[in-house]
């Protein structure tokens, strides 16, 4: 009896041995010396599949998109509204908008191919809402079952991947109100081709807010969130592209005073120091939570209404 106690013992002190003898640091930490540069690796451990984020190059359909667009990409398109006005008030629940397109355009049009259902087109963001796609500004586009009360509404024109042009007079934004204009609010916001433009359970908009407006001002730093967005699957489902609009802000490598803090499923934050889009590879499959903050120097939180931080959840399908 005594051998045998002491074999047991002896088996469960060499197991303990073999599993304590080294400390891993988990895959997702970081060291501080790395923390702040935005080509490191992003580790998440999200449900369904793990995956190691790292910035990544322009992918090369893009590229060969950009080739084949001539002096497009080399635009300055502007935008303004025709309507809504700055401070309208509005006594329906549907809120036509129209914009005019001028600047110097070098080929650019709004519109989509109806063989790759791509095209210019134009980010329309009511609230804080995921954006909708505005493809041909000489065709209606409409705001349906919006909601009583103050809102913003935010536009700026896109290449047809989805990133926006970044000069100036390209970002408007307004603020109008709705006033018994009967919307039935257990229903969302929608376009009149019935995309909606706010629904606090869609896939593409965790932790989105109400579609009204807060007290954002125009005269403060804003981060307007623009993609990722939605569904991603074959080709696009990786790289997949980070792209955002800046008002009264730039970045510290711009030479100002301000970062944007990238969080992928709630893991380690990264930061973008350029306004430019990030192209990030080794997407795992599944529901997948991006989060976009400015900050300043410090990390500090800019605040403004609320806009400054914007949680959307997307789906990478492979």
């Amino acid at each position: 009896m005594k051998k045998t106690k002491f074999l047991i013992i002896s088996i469960a002190v060499a197991f303990l041995a073999a599993c304590g003898g080294e400390t891993r640091t988990p895959d997702y930490q970081m060291s501080n010396a790395n923390r702040f540069d935005n080509t490191n690796a992003v580790n998440t451990a999200a449900s369904p599949a793990t995956q190691n984020l790292t910035v990544t190059d322009t992918p090369a359909r893009i590229k060969e998109m950009i080739a084949q667009r001539g002096e497009q990409d080399a635009a300055n398109p502007t935008l303004k509204f025709v309507s809504p006005t700055e401070g309208a008030t509005i006594n329906s629940s549907t809120v036509p908008v129209r914009l005019s397109l001028g600047g110097e355009l070098k080929g650019y049009g709004t519109g989509k191919d109806p063989q790759t259902g791509m095209g210019n087109h134009i980010h329309v963001i009511l609230d804080n809402q995921p954006y909708e796609a505005y493809y041909n500004l000489n065709e209606p586009f409409e705001l349906r079952n919006v909601a009583d009360g103050e809102h913003t509404l935010r536009v700026f024109p896109s290449r047809p991947w989805h990133e926006s042009y970044k000069n100036d007079g390209a970002f408007q934004m307004i603020r109008f109100t709705v006033k018994n204009g009967g919307a039935d609010t257990t229903k969302p916001a929608t376009t009149n081709s019935g995309q909606q433009m706010s629904n606090a359970n869609a896939s593409e908009g965790k932790e989105m807010q109400d579609s009204t407006a807060p007290a954002v001002d125009k005269t403060k730093p804003l981060l307007t969130y623009s993609r990722p967005k939605g569904e991603y699957k074959g080709e696009e489902a990786d790289p997949i592209m980070i792209d955002f609009w800046l008002t009264n802000a730039k970045l510290v490598g711009d030479g100002g005073e301000y970062r944007v803090r990238y969080t992928i499923d709630g893991a380690q934050p990264q930061f973008i120091d350029r306004w430019q889009p990030v192209w990030l590879a080794g997407w795992g499959a599944g529901k997948r939570s991006v989060k976009l903050e400015l900050v300043d120097k410090q990390g500090n939180p800019v605040e403004n209404g609320g806009y400054n931080s914007t949680t959307r959840e997307i789906t990478v399908v492979k």
